[in-house]
């Protein structure tokens, strides 16, 4: 059974996750392409050595550079602060590696395109890794609206809420620079669903807020939340939120999906449920339906065979871990690819465009 040597460049938060994810993905999915743990950056030797030892890493580094020219080093994880996104990528895409890159995949569209250009370029496989919208219900939401169970959709509602800055935090690198404000930071996953689920957005009208302008004395420059209508390329409308500031949501990833024939609800706070209405059931009868995932549903049963018990978070990236593998062995693109994200950054661009001059904008002119 063929091995590939993957190094992850960054230890914190992500970096621990993925590290979890393809030390695990092999015997989960049982993968054709068997991840070995080749080397991990950290910021500094220390740090480096203490990730390698703590996720079984062959070894540590505290220069990028150094991971991406090792050559046992075969794919490249990028879990590092996004202005570090689109420098690696080239780097490591030069010499033909695959990249899995955290979203957002760099600071602007300027460096999401020279991504996208660096990686066809290179013609291997590449993706952006937006979590959430694997879990199960989610797939299975997807699912049925390409299949056309919900008749043509006539609306959708999405919202990515938290509450994480809703304290006087001081000292947040989040609360200077716009990448790091709501509409870069937490705006692109529902963003990625919204086109995951609906497809193009052909045109969006965008307001930022920020609603505390100063922590501790020290002025926020940017935003704490976003509100977007928006009008799919399908002709359907819709509307986007998302908010660092939401009082007592704490993983509020959630939509609603409207159709002519049914309609779907959908919170990632209860990620193994999705709610669903018939519209052609008994009149006695109508109302939505909660359904529990179980081994029916995509990518649950590698997981579980037991239905209503449920995936967690580091599952989602188990799976996002089996899609990168599947297309490096199998030669053929998976969604989301660096071209799929620079999408997200096109209307994060044009919601920018729109909050300055208070209008309707095209995320295809960006």
């Amino acid at each position: 059974m063929p091995d590939i040597g993957i190094g992850v460049i960054g230890g914190g938060y992500m970096g621990k996750a993925h590290s979890v994810a393809f030390a695990a993905v092999g015997a989960v999915f049982e993968t054709a392409l068997r991840p070995r743990l080749a080397a991990i950056c950290g910021a500094s030797p220390a740090s480096g050595a203490r990730y390698a030892a703590a996720y079984g890493f062959a070894r540590g580094a505290s220069d990028w550079r150094d991971l991406v020219n090792d050559p046992t080093v075969e794919a490249v994880v990028i879990a590092s602060p996004q202005a570090t996104h689109r420098e690696i990528a080239e780097a490591a895409l030069a010499l033909g590696k695959p990249v899995l890159c955290e979203k957002p995949m760099g600071l602007n569209v300027g460096d999401a395109r020279a991504m996208v250009a660096a990686a066809e370029a290179a013609g291997v496989a590449n993706m952006v890794a937006y979590n959430y919208i694997r879990t199960p219900a989610s797939q299975y939401a997807r699912q049925l609206v390409a299949e056309g169970a919900l008749g043509r959709i006539t609306h959708f509602r999405g919202e990515h809420t938290e509450d994480f800055h809703n304290e006087d935090v001081l000292g947040e690198w989040r609360f200077a620079g716009e990448a790091n404000g709501c509409l870069g930071d937490l705006t692109p996953h529902i963003i990625n669903a919204a086109l995951a689920i609906m497809g193009p957005i052909d045109e969006l009208s965008a307001v930022m807020e920020t609603v505390y302008p100063e922590r501790g004395g020290v002025p926020v420059t940017n935003d704490d939340q976003v509100q977007m209508m928006v009008r799919f390329a399908s002709g359907a409308g819709g509307h986007l939120a998302s908010s660092r500031v939401a009082t007592g949501r704490k993983m509020g990833y959630a939509y609603e999906i409207t159709g002519t024939q049914g309609a779907i609800r959908f919170d990632q706070e209860d990620q193994n449920a999705l709610w669903l209405y018939h519209a052609d059931a008994p009149p006695a009868q109508r109302g939505f339906r909660k359904i529990l995932t179980g081994p029916a549903h995509p990518d649950y049963l590698p997981f579980c065979q037991g239905p209503g018990h449920g995936t967690g978070y580091q599952d989602q990236i188990i799976i996002e871990a089996h899609d990168f593998l599947k297309a490096i062995d199998g030669g053929a693109p998976v969604w989301p690819t660096f071209r799929d994200g620079l999408e997200v950054h096109r209307v994060i661009a044009a919601a920018r465009a729109s909050h300055a001059t208070r209008g309707w904008t095209k995320p295809a002119e960006y």
